[in-house]
Parts: structure tokens; sequence; C-alpha cells
């Protein structure tokens, strides 16, 4: 196994040993018993009649009760990892990641842009929101034990703590074409004080661009959406935005909808896929093709801020 340098690994290691030591100790264990009673039962000569045995109550219940509370640990176990997995928490570090033929983009929340290598601060949460801009890709960080698919269709999304400064390898683990083995990157996991000299350096202008807040609220004006929404909670033609992200919403047909990036997005470049209830008879217009990929994210950016 790579070395440990997340929260994650030692429960993710811990588990993957566990199944191992426990399927070792089964076939080893099932087949030392198969090879004994072979030698021990077996035919010693044309006379020998085997016992008429139909069943074994206390020997099948012992094979399906511990095989059953084995699996059952097993799955809680893991579930409760899962669900930790799954639910990063409110101050983790946001970075947007893009899949390409062949190649990591990273954008900061400062604006700033990087291929193929990420720089993280240790002991601190960071939740990569990802996206591909062509075919499916999968991040995978084996040091960090974690590893997602990257969808050209939706927003996926993982997150891990790292606890060992140094540099690890970025993979993507789903095949996506001739030099799907070359796409590879590197994840720096620096100290607090490196980190901030790091994301503001500005040596390379190039490499710093307007951060995706500032964008969306850019493109929130010049795109018209205040003639529809507010942004102070006050009432208008669409849905006030203030507070929209992360909460629940409910939407014509009586669905709850929790408006994650997702829901975001969609609601930006597929305006009717999902109307809010109470604002049936508004017609939003759809901005699919309108809106580079930035500028989606960007607006997503600035919602979260509202």
């Amino acid at each position: 196994m790579p070395e440990q340098a997340s929260e994650w690994a030692p429960y993710v290691d811990w588990l993957n040993d566990y199944i191992t030591n426990i399927s070792v100790f089964c076939i080893l264990g099932i087949t030392a018993v198969m090879l004994y009673f072979a030698i021990r039962y077996r035919r010693r000569g044309p006379d020998d009649v085997t016992p008429y045995i139909t069943h074994s109550a206390s020997l099948e219940t012992a094979w399906t009760v511990v095989p059953t509370v084995i699996c059952f640990f097993v799955f809680y176990y893991g579930f409760e990892s899962y669900h930790e997995m799954r639910n990063p928490p409110a101050n983790a570090m946001e970075v947007n990641v893009t899949g390409v033929k062949w190649r990591w983009d990273f954008e900061y929340s400062n604006g700033k842009r990087t291929t193929n290598e990420l720089v993280v601060p240790i002991g601190r949460a960071v939740k990569l929101i990802m996206r591909s801009q062509d075919t499916t890709h999968s991040f995978f960080i084996p040091a960090m034990r974690v590893k997602e698919d990257v969808l050209s269709t939706v927003y996926s999304y993982l997150w891990f703590t790292p606890t060992k400064l140094g540099e690890y390898h970025i993979f993507c683990a789903e095949y996506c074409g001739l030099q799907h083995s070359g796409m590879l990157g590197k994840l720096r996991v620096v100290s607090e004080g490196e980190f901030g000299d790091y994301l503001y350096d500005r040596q390379d202008p190039e490499a710093v661009e307007l951060p995706p807040a500032e964008l969306g609220k850019l493109k929130f004006a010049e795109k018209g959406c205040t003639a529809c929404h507010s942004i102070d909670g006050s009432k208008g033609l669409g849905p006030s935005l203030k507070g929209v992200f992360g909460g629940d919403h409910v939407m014509s047909d009586g669905s709850v909808v929790k408006a994650d990036e997702n829901y975001i997005r969609e609601s930006i470049v597929y305006s009717q896929k999902k109307i809010v209830k109470g604002f049936e008879g508004i017609v939003m217009p759809a901005f699919e093709g309108q809106l580079s990929e930035a500028e989606v994210n960007g607006l997503i950016a600035y919602l979260k801020t509202l």
C-alpha cells in the first residue's frame, strides 16, 4: 500500500486489511478442512459404507450466523467511513478541478490556476469540485485514499485532510483515450505559510486571474440576473438568491431539492428543468452555450457568498 498521508488512510487501510485477513483465514481454513476430510473420511475399501447424514442444524447455523455477523460489521464500518467521506466540513478549502484529455486543471478561490499540480496546506480540509470537459475521467490520489469519477454532465466531489508534508501522485483511474496513462498530476502538501506564499505569488501573472466569485458577480450583473432575482431576500419575479446555496427548496412537483453545485448549474444552463414552487409562470431564459465553464463556476462561487 502507498504511504498514509491523510486522515482517511488509516480507516481505509484497516478495513482493507480486515477484509483481506478474514478472506485469507477463510480460504486457508476451508481448504485445510476439505483436505482433512478428504483424507480422514476417504473410502478405504469396496465394502466401506458412508453414513447417511441429512443435515446438521448446529453446523448450518454456525456457517450462516458467523459470516452474516462479519458481513454486517464490514457494512457498518464501511458505511460509517463512507458517510464521513461524503460530507465535507463547511469550512473546507474549495478547489475547482477540470479533467481534460489528458491533463488536470486546478483553480483556487483567488483565481489562481495551475495544470497538473495541486498544492494544499497540511492539516486543512480540502474539497475538490470536479467536472470533465470531454469524457469520463477518475481522479485518484492513492496516498490520500480518495478516488472519484469525474463526469462531463454533473459535478462530483471528494475531500480529504492531508496529514503529512510531501509530494504525491495524482492519476486518472478511468480509461479515457490514447494518452490515459500519461494523465498524471502532482499533489504537494506544504505548510500554511508556504501555501499562503504560493497562493498569492504574483510572479506569474498569467496563473492568477479574476477570482471565481468576483467573475460570477460580474456575470450576474452583466447577464441581467438582477432583473428577476434579488440578493437581499426581497421578493422579485424569480426566487431571491440570498442564502440559496446549501438550502432545501420545494419544486413545483412537490419534490425537495438541495441547492448544491449540480442544482445551481442545471438551473443556469437548463433553467426549465426544475421550477421552484410559486414561480411556475415565470420563464427564465436558458444560458446553455452562452456561458463558459469558468463563468458558470464563477456564478456558483458568487451564489455561495450570498
